[in-house]
């Protein structure tokens, strides 16, 4: 019972409680703030090695020798690295260190509340990747992030008044903006190795049908291969995006479709044999789902080639 309750991670419910847990003032509005490395030392430490804060992080380290991880790749950088994790995310202390450049945002949902960027922050992507996969700046976008958090954190130095929330969140939206469009640039630059994750994608689906493993375990889900190849699933999204204009689940129905006509055209397996080999309950669902893709069921696709 001990064990349990030392592997359960410490949940911060507010702003002040976690400030406090840092031995930090407490914040200058109790729903956002911002830690600016340069005036309060952070150290991984201060925190118990797990916890969940529930509210919206956005941390940028600019750490000498930092090292951070993509997929099963470990690579070491200079340049600045920022995370984001969203309310309730489980979060494990790593060995990183910190420097004096940097800063931490954090922002209840309570402060968005009522107004659009409450929704949009949903759909930026970036919030559900783990934090190995971080976002890494080149120098002119490590200052455009510097700046605008020097925008935050002098707002929030500022008497509050009827427009301040107002200008904080449009900071926080053009943080965000930014983020979002180096995070593309950043699948662009790193394409090598993507296109490596991309070649390991198509293995692992040949060998699940090639090998039968559809037959005994279903089609295989999006879920499935992220966890197998070590990234989160809308990260993998993002990359196939990226690689192919195609999301993960359009690259298995591509991959179902091409193995379909492959066993079609080779084979005289019948179509129900076909359709529970590639992992469909249902033989119907099969020669359904191969016509929304081809125009034309299977057998009449086979046909075609007789």
């Amino acid at each position: 019972m001990k064990s349990a309750q030392k592997n359960k991670p410490r949940i911060f419910n507010s702003i002040t409680e976690i400030q406090r847990a840092f031995g930090l003032p407490k914040p200058l509005h109790p729903l956002i703030s911002l830690l600016d490395y340069s005036k309060v030392q952070i150290t991984g430490d201060m925190l118990s090695p797990s916890f969940m804060m529930n509210f919206y992080n956005i941390t940028y380290n600019e750490s000498a020798g930092c090292k951070t991880k993509y997929g099963q790749t470990t690579y070491d950088f200079d340049e600045g690295g920022m995370i984001f994790t969203s309310p309730g995310q489980p979060l494990t202390i790593m060995h990183t260190p910190f420097s004096d450049a940097g800063f931490t945002l954090l922002i209840h949902p309570d402060f968005l509340r009522n107004y659009l960027l409450d929704a949009k922050i949903k759909s930026y992507n970036f919030f559900s990747y783990s934090v190995n996969e971080s976002l890494h700046l080149s120098g002119k976008e490590r200052s455009i992030i510097s700046a605008i958090a020097k925008n935050i954190e002098e707002e929030l130095e500022t008497a509050i008044d009827d427009i301040s929330q107002d200008v904080l969140l449009s900071q926080i939206e053009l943080l965000l903006n930014y983020s979002q469009r180096f995070y593309k640039r950043q699948f662009i630059t790193r394409k090598p190795i993507n296109n490596l994750v991309l070649e390991k994608l198509e293995r692992l689906l040949d060998n699940y049908f090639n090998d039968k493993i559809a037959l005994l375990k279903g089609l295989p889900s999006v879920q499935l291969l992220a966890e197998q190849l070590g990234v989160s699933p809308r990260y993998l999204g993002d990359l196939l995006r990226s690689l192919t204009g195609h999301n993960t689940q359009q690259h298995i129905h591509l991959k179902l479709i091409e193995k379909a006509k492959e066993i079609l055209v080779g084979s005289d397996l019948s179509v129900s044999e076909i359709a529970y080999r590639l992992g469909f309950e249902h033989p119907q669902s099969f020669s359904k789902f191969f016509k929304s893709k081809t125009d034309l069921s299977p057998l009449a696709f086979r046909a075609t080639f007789n």
